[in-house]
């Protein structure tokens, strides 16, 4: 009888120690795109731009996504910089649609990461938000306004992986809005970073 106390005391222990190990808090945030970057028609050519390090604008700077799958939701939240994630692994995407980027370039692109979440409930889905502003080297605003891309997954529930792999993708699809966009197109153009046949 003690043993069978003593082995239903553990599994509980056992059971309350895993379901608060689950919880995907202070999680490093990590680079893990599965969406390709669409170019469009159109191919920039190589230039000099400058990436900014992006500022993060939202109200909650921990949190990146959450669970709903039960009565109460699950958080997932990350103590890394999420504006330097988003405008770091933008300047690899910028680098791997052809365009040139320096430290000092031409031109200069700033962020204000406005949304940056996953909210999960039978699917992942995520969205991307950014306040873009581009200017020359004078300070001349060239173009102004939002950027932004979502992504939807499958996946097992809870799982950190998704949750990497949803908020890359949704980054890789704010890039490609942004590479499509016409008019952003005609801001890049006019400094010799505009796109050619």
């Amino acid at each position: 009888m003690i043993r069978m106390m003593l082995a239903v005391f553990l599994l509980s222990v056992a059971l309350t120690a895993s379901s608060k190990a689950k919880l995907l808090e202070h999680i490093p945030l990590q680079w893990r795109p599965t969406s390709a970057l669409q170019l469009g028609t159109t191919q920039m050519t190589a230039s000099t731009v400058t990436i900014a390090p992006f500022t993060d604008g939202r109200d909650n700077k921990e949190l990146i996504g959450e669970n709903r799958e039960d009565d109460t939701p699950k958080p997932v939240t990350t103590t890394d910089d999420v504006g330097t994630f988003v405008s770091k692994n933008i300047r690899q995407l910028f680098d791997k649609a052809g365009v040139k980027t320096v430290d000092s370039g031409e031109v200069i692109i700033k962020g204000e990461v406005k949304k940056f979440f996953v909210r999960e409930e039978s699917t992942y889905k995520s969205t991307v938000e950014i306040h873009l502003t581009m200017i020359d080297k004078d300070g001349k605003t060239l173009w102004n306004g939002l950027a932004s891309g979502a992504a939807t997954r499958f996946g097992r529930s809870y799982q950190a992986e998704n949750y990497y792999e949803v908020l890359s993708d949704a980054v890789v699809n704010t890039v490609s809005s942004m590479l499509q966009a016409a008019d952003f197109q005609k801001a890049m153009s006019g400094h010799g970073i505009g796109p050619t046949t």
